[in-house]
Protein backbone atom coordinates (compact mmCIF):
# COMPACT_ATOMS: atom_id res chain seq x y z
CA UNK A 1 0.00 0.00 0.00
CA UNK A 2 1.13 3.49 -0.90
CA UNK A 3 2.20 6.56 1.82
CA UNK A 4 -1.12 7.98 0.41
CA UNK A 5 -3.18 5.02 1.08
CA UNK A 6 -1.16 4.06 4.57
CA UNK A 7 -2.77 7.82 5.57
CA UNK A 8 -6.32 7.52 3.99
CA UNK A 9 -6.84 4.33 6.00
CA UNK A 10 -5.18 5.33 9.29
CA UNK A 11 -7.48 8.69 9.23
CA UNK A 12 -10.68 6.64 8.37
CA UNK A 13 -9.79 4.43 11.93
CA UNK A 14 -8.44 7.58 13.39
CA UNK A 15 -11.63 8.94 12.65
CA UNK A 16 -14.03 5.78 13.79
CA UNK A 17 -12.48 6.06 17.05
CA UNK A 18 -14.00 6.09 20.67
CA UNK A 19 -13.43 9.75 22.14
CA UNK A 20 -13.94 11.11 25.38
CA UNK A 21 -16.81 14.04 25.10
CA UNK A 22 -16.73 16.61 27.56
CA UNK A 23 -18.52 19.69 28.57
CA UNK A 24 -17.47 23.38 29.13
CA UNK A 25 -16.48 22.44 32.60
CA UNK A 26 -14.75 18.87 31.25
CA UNK A 27 -17.25 16.53 32.90
CA UNK A 28 -17.90 12.98 30.70
CA UNK A 29 -20.90 13.07 28.62
CA UNK A 30 -19.55 9.71 26.93
CA UNK A 31 -18.23 8.76 24.04
CA UNK A 32 -18.28 10.01 20.30
CA UNK A 33 -17.14 9.17 17.02
CA UNK A 34 -13.87 11.75 16.76
CA UNK A 35 -15.72 12.82 12.89
CA UNK A 36 -18.80 13.31 15.02
CA UNK A 37 -17.52 15.42 18.06
CA UNK A 38 -15.56 17.59 15.24
CA UNK A 39 -18.55 18.29 12.91
CA UNK A 40 -21.33 18.85 15.44
CA UNK A 41 -18.92 21.30 17.04
CA UNK A 42 -18.68 19.40 20.85
CA UNK A 43 -15.99 19.31 23.08
CA UNK A 44 -13.38 16.43 23.65
CA UNK A 45 -10.32 16.28 25.61
CA UNK A 46 -6.94 16.40 24.44
CA UNK A 47 -3.50 15.76 25.44
CA UNK A 48 -0.19 17.58 24.54
CA UNK A 49 3.21 16.38 25.36
CA UNK A 50 6.59 18.59 25.22
CA UNK A 51 9.20 16.50 24.69
CA UNK A 52 12.71 17.50 25.17
CA UNK A 53 15.94 16.65 25.28
CA UNK A 54 18.92 16.96 27.94
CA UNK A 55 20.05 19.88 26.07
CA UNK A 56 16.79 21.96 26.50
CA UNK A 57 16.27 21.13 22.81
CA UNK A 58 11.85 20.94 22.01
CA UNK A 59 11.36 18.34 19.19
CA UNK A 60 9.03 19.83 17.27
CA UNK A 61 7.23 17.66 14.30
CA UNK A 62 5.49 18.34 10.42
CA UNK A 63 2.04 16.59 10.62
CA UNK A 64 0.99 14.77 7.40
CA UNK A 65 -1.31 16.26 4.57
CA UNK A 66 -3.92 13.95 5.93
CA UNK A 67 -4.90 15.07 9.29
CA UNK A 68 -7.98 15.76 9.61
CA UNK A 69 -7.03 19.49 11.60
CA UNK A 70 -3.78 21.42 10.87
CA UNK A 71 -2.89 18.76 7.91
CA UNK A 72 1.34 19.98 6.88
CA UNK A 73 1.35 22.27 9.81
CA UNK A 74 4.49 22.56 12.30
CA UNK A 75 3.30 20.62 15.89
CA UNK A 76 5.48 21.35 18.90
CA UNK A 77 4.13 18.73 21.04
CA UNK A 78 2.88 15.09 19.95
CA UNK A 79 -0.37 14.25 21.72
CA UNK A 80 -3.89 13.82 20.27
CA UNK A 81 -7.59 12.80 21.38
CA UNK A 82 -8.20 11.34 24.94
CA UNK A 83 -9.98 8.41 24.04
CA UNK A 84 -13.38 7.26 25.84
CA UNK A 85 -11.59 4.67 28.44
CA UNK A 86 -8.44 6.95 29.02
CA UNK A 87 -7.03 8.91 31.54
CA UNK A 88 -5.15 12.16 29.93
CA UNK A 89 -2.01 10.38 31.38
CA UNK A 90 -2.81 7.39 29.77
CA UNK A 91 -3.54 9.12 26.48
CA UNK A 92 -0.24 11.37 26.76
CA UNK A 93 1.66 8.28 26.98
CA UNK A 94 -0.22 6.48 24.38
CA UNK A 95 0.34 8.98 22.07
CA UNK A 96 4.18 9.70 22.67
CA UNK A 97 4.89 6.54 21.90
CA UNK A 98 2.62 6.41 18.61
CA UNK A 99 3.81 9.17 17.46
CA UNK A 100 7.67 9.67 17.96
CA UNK A 101 8.22 6.15 19.88
CA UNK A 102 9.08 6.99 22.83
CA UNK A 103 7.93 5.32 25.48
CA UNK A 104 9.14 4.44 29.28
CA UNK A 105 9.65 7.99 29.86
CA UNK A 106 9.04 9.95 32.98
CA UNK A 107 5.60 12.65 32.05
CA UNK A 108 5.26 15.45 33.96
CA UNK A 109 1.87 16.96 34.00
CA UNK A 110 1.98 20.73 33.77
CA UNK A 111 -1.18 22.29 32.78
CA UNK A 112 -4.98 21.96 32.44
CA UNK A 113 -6.63 24.19 29.89
CA UNK A 114 -10.17 24.86 27.09
CA UNK A 115 -8.85 25.32 23.89
CA UNK A 116 -11.02 26.78 21.20
CA UNK A 117 -10.37 27.17 17.53
CA UNK A 118 -12.49 26.73 14.79
CA UNK A 119 -13.77 22.93 14.16
CA UNK A 120 -11.65 22.45 17.02
CA UNK A 121 -12.68 22.63 21.04
CA UNK A 122 -10.85 20.66 23.52
CA UNK A 123 -9.66 20.41 27.43
CA UNK A 124 -6.37 19.87 27.18
CA UNK A 125 -4.00 18.65 29.49
CA UNK A 126 -0.44 19.13 29.04
CA UNK A 127 2.63 17.05 29.44
CA UNK A 128 6.71 17.17 29.00
CA UNK A 129 8.98 14.46 28.98
CA UNK A 130 13.07 14.57 28.34
CA UNK A 131 14.42 11.82 25.92
CA UNK A 132 17.56 11.36 24.12
CA UNK A 133 16.98 8.35 22.38
CA UNK A 134 16.46 7.95 18.59
CA UNK A 135 12.97 8.86 17.39
CA UNK A 136 10.80 6.30 15.62
CA UNK A 137 8.43 8.18 13.70
CA UNK A 138 4.68 7.45 13.26
CA UNK A 139 4.64 7.63 9.33
CA UNK A 140 0.80 8.27 8.92
CA UNK A 141 0.96 10.69 11.19
CA UNK A 142 4.64 12.79 11.42
CA UNK A 143 6.44 13.46 7.93
CA UNK A 144 9.77 14.47 9.67
CA UNK A 145 10.73 16.02 13.31
CA UNK A 146 13.62 17.57 15.09
CA UNK A 147 14.93 19.22 18.25
CA UNK A 148 15.68 22.27 18.44
CA UNK A 149 15.84 25.53 20.73
CA UNK A 150 13.22 26.90 21.83
CA UNK A 151 13.88 30.56 21.04
CA UNK A 152 14.52 29.06 17.12
CA UNK A 153 10.33 27.94 17.75
CA UNK A 154 9.40 31.39 18.92
CA UNK A 155 11.08 33.06 15.75
CA UNK A 156 9.98 30.02 13.18
CA UNK A 157 6.38 30.58 14.26
CA UNK A 158 6.30 33.80 13.02
CA UNK A 159 7.08 32.32 9.53
CA UNK A 160 5.78 28.26 9.51
CA UNK A 161 2.15 27.26 10.13
CA UNK A 162 2.48 25.81 13.89
CA UNK A 163 -0.53 24.04 15.42
CA UNK A 164 -2.01 27.08 17.68
CA UNK A 165 -3.37 24.42 19.91
CA UNK A 166 0.14 22.75 21.05
CA UNK A 167 1.78 26.41 20.57
CA UNK A 168 -1.07 27.49 23.57
CA UNK A 169 -0.16 24.52 25.39
CA UNK A 170 4.08 25.86 24.84
CA UNK A 171 3.25 29.40 25.58
CA UNK A 172 1.62 28.56 28.55
CA UNK A 173 4.47 26.19 29.94
CA UNK A 174 6.77 28.94 29.29
CA UNK A 175 5.10 31.56 31.09
CA UNK A 176 4.48 29.20 34.20
CA UNK A 177 8.74 28.40 33.92
CA UNK A 178 9.15 31.95 33.71
CA UNK A 179 6.96 32.55 36.48
CA UNK A 180 8.61 29.84 38.91
CA UNK A 181 11.93 31.16 38.09
CA UNK A 182 10.63 34.71 39.25
CA UNK A 183 9.18 33.19 42.58
CA UNK A 184 12.94 31.54 43.44
CA UNK A 185 15.03 34.57 42.80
Amino acid sequence: MSQNANEAAHRAASDAEQIAWVDEQDNLLGALVRADLRERGLIGRGTYIMLFNSAGELCVHRRTLSKAIYPGYWDVAAGGMVQADETYAESAARELEEELGVSGVELTAHDHFYFEDTGNRLWCSAFSAVWDGPLKLQPEEVLEARFIPVEQVMQEIQQKPYCPDSLAALKRYLKAQQSDVAKNT
